[in-house]
């Protein structure tokens, strides 16, 4: 066991990969000789190499590209996108190439690629540099999108990504790259994807979240549990494909859910789960689901950054609005 923050446990689990699985390649701008832009892979070129960890050109379409042709032809690619505002022009190898190859060659290929990308605000960036973009991805027939909440989390999730035989896009939150650290067992154990995560059990309320807002989450649950109300919080995980089950089952037993996510409202993922929450958890609900969002407009500069991202006080407003009239 060893204390690792989020990006030293990303680190661990490349460096596990690639000294297990001489097909495991990494691919992307500075993550060799400089260890990529968040150290995310430092020292992993010393040991491996050149060969298998490359330092490309500033060029997101030919990173992917070049992946998508390596997965194609046995190799298991992890492709870094230093920023999510950066991974736009990549987006059509991803939706046309990477999410289709195996129904378009009928099962004869496959397309085991990770692309990894720091994801969200609150690290006093640019907006390019600031974006949660989760939702373009999850509505991509045939790619999964997996968002870690934690140092162990990431290490495992990022383990089974690499393992997995279809694309995976892995958005890592930059507020959680050094927030805090865990104890992470480096034994090259993965994590099921595919599956949400119940981090805190409870009975009033259903708090579902991912990524960073599980940190402002949790927090919240904490400040109602003060007041006597019992929060069970859920680590969505994987965005795609959805665990519904695990989500209906909670709301099943609480009767209120309150959606998080640093996204934009409109058209965020939250309208997902939201959705299937009304489709089949309908006579469940004593209340409203409530979303607790970002705004609608670009990512503020810094100044203004926190007030743009959901709040502990906005999300505990949020429940104590399902529980009006309770």
């Amino acid at each position: 066991m060893a204390e690792l923050n989020l990006v030293e446990a990303i680190n661990r689990a490349l460096e596990w990969e690639l000294a297990h699985d001489p097909a495991v390649v990494v691919l992307g701008e500075d993550v060799g000789v400089n260890g990529g832009v968040f150290r995310a892979t430092v020292g992993l070129q010393e040991r491996f190499g050149a060969e298998r960890v490359l330092d490309t050109p500033l060029a997101e379409t030919a990173i992917v590209g070049t992946a998508i042709g390596m997965a194609a032809q046995g190799l298991k690619p992890v492709a870094e996108i230093q920023f999510s505002g950066f991974i736009y022009p990549a987006m059509d190898h991803i939706w046309n190439h990477a999410g289709r190859l195996r129904n378009r060659t009928r099962g004869r290929l496959s397309c085991p690629l990770v692309v990894r990308s720091p994801c969200g605000a609150g690290i006093h960036a640019p907006e390019h540099h600031s974006e949660s973009p989760e939702a373009l991805f999850a509505h991509l027939p045939g790619v999964r999108v997996v968002i870690p909440s934690s140092p162990s989390r990431a290490y495992g999730l990022l383990l089974a990504a690499i393992r997995d035989p279809d694309p995976v896009i892995f958005l890592e939150p930059t507020r959680l790259y050094r927030l805090f650290k865990q104890e992470v067992a480096d034994d090259g154990e993965a994590l099921p994807l595919d599956v949400c995560f119940t981090l805190r059990a409870g009975t009033d309320v259903t708090l579902v979240s991912w990524g960073a807002m599980l940190n402002e989450t949790q927090a919240a649950a904490e400040a109602l549990a003060q007041e006597g109300v019992m929060a069970e919080v859920i680590d969505v995980a994987t965005l795609k494909p959805l665990d519904m089950t695990t989500i209906l089952e909670s709301v099943s037993r609480t009767g209120r859910c309150v959606i998080v996510h640093e996204a934009t409202r409109a058209g965020g993922f939250g309208a997902e789960i939201a959705a299937n929450l009304a489709e089949h958890g309908l006579y469940s609900l004593l209340a409203p689901v409530q979303r607790v969002t970002a705004w609608d407009v670009v990512v503020p500069l810094s100044r203004l950054e926190h007030q743009y991202m959901p709040s502990v006080e906005r999300i505990v407003a949020a429940v104590r609005k399902t529980l009006e009239g309770a």
